[in-house]
């Protein structure tokens, strides 16, 4: 029998990690109907068969006595293999099951009208207080549950204890001890899952109000029993939500206007009793059940390790030093990537790509195969797509630099701390994620900002993200850094990075004076707990990263430089063009080339890597390879470099309009899609190109005027 499970839980509770342990690459990311916010569903992996042995994490156990005593809780099961058998749906991270943000509707409509068979709540065991109100909502829905308590590794770590069955008992469902980051636990939770699964067990009678609230919300309950029933709402969880004037939930019951006005009256007499608003009064219940529940069910360690943390915020999150520690961190992270070690390891994996270009090459030729295959094939396909593969050594180390800071826990400071800065721009500190993943990627990044809560800040960031360098323009950098300031490289790709950062500052500015008028929404986010990154997450991370380059360089780069070498090498009768001016793509880029002239770099071998920079950014790197027909980093290549810009200040031009212009086609299809309108995503780019083309022409006349050269 096949099986639908959701996970529910809060933002940074580990709900993608244990999502991505559970079905691998059996995923299938797309949107949720109608909206942008993105939907992930996977199949279950075959998970171990036969005994396995699982957790070592501290539990209570009661002795013959009665007497609670911690041990280690390690248990041999059996997985079967149907457990493959099983949908897994990655709900949007939510706090509660309000109707304040598009995640918390569309979490709550799945569970309440699509009925999964089963809600896997994924807890945050460092942060139980938080974590369990959200686990209390979905109990009160009345559907299958199982609770899962992450980061149990980290509670191990700090000391802590935490009584399994007292909590299990308390909660009425079953509560299971993972680390989702290391995989521990994971087949006990799959096992425990399809048992509930299979037998349709729900949750016991959670009754957490007191007094006159209990008397009221049952006195509610039984009012629109009838009404919940026919819809398949539990009165209980219907009554909950009339405690808290869910407008929605108001919608669906369809209560007589006799029936409204009596539970008006049964809530405003008991607002009176409790003293404070009904709202509240749900919402204090719930705080003190969960205190109570916790009181019984764990012992923390006054030695634990929220001193050491609170000590590292203190530098880290600083009012005076956080700004210059972020700084610092970012220039360390450019200074590993692109000074002597990233250049090493540069050079190295670029001798093995030239070294297989000339293998192949050789054999080509000892084959006998024609000469205009081999100057296809050699010239045309393996120096345009080695070109780019030369450089894959740079963004691996910097993705993997910047999944380290993620992984630890710094990236959630570093938005907190750009918070107030943003602000002044119009936006707030949730736009930072999209911008840092910007560095990475412009597609993941624009469609990030999805996060956004509203519709103008959404479009506001995704019309700045793309400012921020992504990695396919890495070697773009690299390759001019080293034909024309070989003695700086880290100054050079810092001041680059800088110089995008400031320009969307400016861009910004403008963009709120004239277009995005009014404040950001308000912005909280939660600061998860240091932890120190793990192998096997980080090496996921980059993995995914280097297959992604790897198929771009064997996609897009490959169709572009046979394009380009296809056109510099044909005129249109197809007859062998002699020099580049009499060739299809001298003909193509001759009428581009004259609006490139006040830049500085108005010519036709310039003006293509432009053209084909628009399918992928790598592509500006192979299209200057196939042009010159030198194998990139080679000392021909960077003399014939610099024949395409004779100063130095026109290929400080150049560098500045690749930095500006506007981002490849995958990443004006994602803007189009996010922003939900051609029209905005159109202009967003046909601004950035010509914002562009401006600071470029400006910089080179400026540097005429001034004598540079």
């Amino acid at each position: 029998m096949h099986y639908t499970f959701a996970l529910a839980g809060n933002q940074n509770s580990g709900k993608t990690t244990l999502f991505n342990q559970l079905t691998g690459s059996n995923q299938h990311v797309g949107n949720w109907p109608g909206v942008t916010v993105e939907q992930k569903t996977g199949t279950m992996l075959h998970h171990h068969h036969g005994k396995q042995t699982h957790l070592g994490l501290p539990v209570w156990r009661r002795s013959g006595h009665g007497v609670l005593r911690k041990e280690t809780d390690l248990k041999e099961t059996r997985v079967p293999e149907k457990y493959s058998d099983v949908t897994i749906v990655d709900l949007p991270g939510i706090y509660s099951l309000s109707p304040y943000s598009m995640e918390e509707i569309i979490s709550r409509n799945y569970i309440v009208k699509t009925k999964p068979d089963l809600v896997i709540n994924i807890v945050d065991a460092t942060n139980l207080e938080r974590n369990l109100y959200l686990t209390l909502q979905l109990l009160q829905l009345g559907r299958p549950v199982v609770v899962a308590l992450n980061m149990m590794d980290e509670v191990r770590s700090h000391g802590d204890v935490i009584d399994l069955k007292a909590m299990e008992k308390a909660l009425g469902v079953p509560v299971v001890a993972i680390s989702a980051r290391k995989g521990e636990g994971l087949d006990e939770l799959v096992r425990r899952s399809m048992d509930v699964a299979e037998h349709r067990q729900l949750p016991g009678k959670l009754d957490i109000c007191r007094g006159e609230a209990h008397k009221a919300l049952h006195a509610v309950a039984h009012l629109v029993e009838r009404n919940a029933m026919a819809r398949d709402i539990t009165p209980l969880y219907a009554a909950t939500k009339l405690f808290e004037g869910d407008e929605p939930m108001i919608a669906e019951l369809d209560l007589s206007e006799e029936t409204r006005h009596i539970i008006e009256e049964i809530l405003s007499s008991m607002e009176k009793e409790q003293g404070m608003e009904r709202a509240a009064v749900m919402a204090d219940t719930r705080y003190r059940f969960i205190e109570e529940m916790l009181t019984a069910c764990v012992i923390r360690n006054p030695e634990g390790p929220d001193k050491l943390s609170d000590r590292i915020d203190g530098v880290l999150t600083h009012r005076v030093l956080a700004i210059p520690v972020f700084l610092v961190m970012m220039l360390l992270v450019f200074y590993i990537t692109f000074g002597p070690f990233g250049s090493m390891v540069v050079d190295w994996f670029s001798g093995l790509v030239d070294g297989g270009i000339q293998v192949m090459g050789n054999a080509l030729e000892r084959w006998g195969v024609a000469l205009w295959v081999r100057e296809l094939v050699v010239k045309g396909v393996f120096t345009g797509v080695g070109s780019v593969l030369g450089f894959m050594p740079t963004i691996l180390i910097l993705f993997l630099l910047l999944s380290v800071l993620e992984d630890s826990g710094y990236m959630a400071r570093a938005a907190f701390l750009m918070d107030r800065p943003l602000r002044k721009l119009g936006l707030n500190g949730r736009s930072f994620i999209p911008m840092m993943m910007g560095f990475g990627c412009s597609v993941p990044a624009i469609m990030s900002a999805r996060s956004m809560s509203t519709q103008r800040d959404r479009r506001f960031t995704i019309m700045l993200t793309p400012f921020m360098s992504c990695g396919a323009k890495v070697p773009i950098y690299a390759l001019f850094t080293a034909a024309f300031f070989p003695d700086h490289p880290v100054t050079v790709m810092t001041a680059l990075y800088l110089m995008g950062i400031l320009m969307s500052i400016a861009a910004g500015l403008l963009l709120k004076r004239y277009v995005f008028h009014g404040d950001a929404s308000p912005f909280i986010m939660e600061l998860p707990s240091y932890r120190l990154p793990t192998p096997r997450n980080v090496g996921r991370q980059i993995w995914e990263k280097a297959k992604d380059f790897i198929r771009r360089a064997f996609t897009v780069i490959f169709l572009a430089t046979l394009v380009v070498w296809f056109l510099q090498s044909f005129t249109f009768n197809l007859t062998a063009a002699q020099s580049i001016g009499e060739s299809m793509l001298g003909s193509i880029a001759g009428f581009l080339a004259p609006v490139f002239a006040p830049a500085g770099f108005g010519n036709v071998q310039a003006s293509t890597a432009v053209l084909t920079g628009i399918m992928a950014k790598e592509s500006v790197v192979s299209t200057l390879a196939v042009l010159s027909g030198a194998e990139v980093d080679s000392v021909e290549m960077l003399a014939n470099l610099r024949s395409i810009f004779p100063s130095t200040l026109s290929a400080i031009s150049f560098l500045l309009f690749v930095l500006l212009y506007m981002p490849c086609i995958a990443a004006f299809a994602a803007m189009r899609r996010e922003m939900g309108s051609l029209r905005w995503a159109f202009w967003t780019v046909a601004g950035q190109t010509a914002l562009a083309w401006v600071v470029a022409t400006v910089v080179y006349q400026g540097g005429l005027l001034l004598g540079i050269g």
